[in-house]
């Protein structure tokens, strides 16, 4: 019998373990039956009881799940990070966004900036704003994606610029090209962590799917999706 199992991820990693999952499924013979969310609705559906047998998600939300029964206690392994990053449409001029100077000035200067609105890292954006100062100046020119959208909506000229994670906008080549990560002083990496349903129907293959996610085998392939290992 073709054994299954269901992963739930935050949308922010799905790049980048979508073809790690092809590799897996090949190897094992057991189908990885996936869908994606932005994290605040993972850990809502798993919450309202959504069947899953593994996740991915921000360490913290890792942490509530566990606290509330859903995740299996002491499954919690780190998966990566992902570092912010600035979105611009393909062919667009070149700006420079090294220094936390240049970031802000590029972030006044442009016309319009989409962020994930209801996403971890449109969370961080606006708060980074209000510490940068620029929040009066920028917050018009803001549009908010929702859905993990972020950075197709630039490649449809929705907005000039995108703030988003660096898998997303890797992901959304050709039409949408990485201007750069945030500045150094800036960054702020989103954190992503594995953990194993304590309802899962099939613990073994969610415990073997976990340990190839995690395995140094397969962190060229998540660097250059844009998933950093600690």
């Amino acid at each position: 019998m073709n054994q299954q199992i269901r992963l739930f991820g935050a949308i922010a990693v799905r790049p980048a373990v979508l073809p790690l999952l092809f590799q897996f499924e090949t190897a094992t013979g057991i189908t990885v039956a996936a869908q994606w969310a932005l994290n605040p609705a993972v850990k809502k559906q798993i919450e309202a009881g959504e069947a899953f047998d593994l996740v991915i998600t921000n360490p913290n939300l890792v942490q509530d799940l566990t606290a509330l029964g859903k995740i299996k206690a002491g499954s919690q392994i780190a998966f990566g990070r992902i570092a912010m990053g600035v979105a611009a449409k393909a062919g667009s001029r070149s700006l420079d966004i090294r220094s936390v100077e240049a970031f802000a000035h590029a972030l006044k200067s442009a016309r319009s900036i989409a962020y994930a609105s209801d996403g971890t890292s449109g969370g961080y954006f606006s708060g980074l704003l209000e510490r940068l100062g620029i929040a009066d100046e920028v917050k018009p020119k803001l549009v908010a994606i929702s859905g993990g959208q972020t950075a197709p909506a630039v490649g449809r000229g929705e907005a000039e610029l995108g703030v988003v994670p660096v898998t997303s906008i890797l992901a959304a080549a050709p039409e949408v090209v990485l201007v750069g990560r945030f500045p150094a002083k800036l960054q702020s990496y989103i954190d992503f962590a594995i953990g194993i349903s304590a309802d899962s129907t099939n613990a073994e293959a969610a415990q073997q799917l976990s340990e190839f996610l995690t395995s140094t085998a397969v962190d060229d392939i998540l660097a250059a999706k844009g998933v950093e290992r600690h």
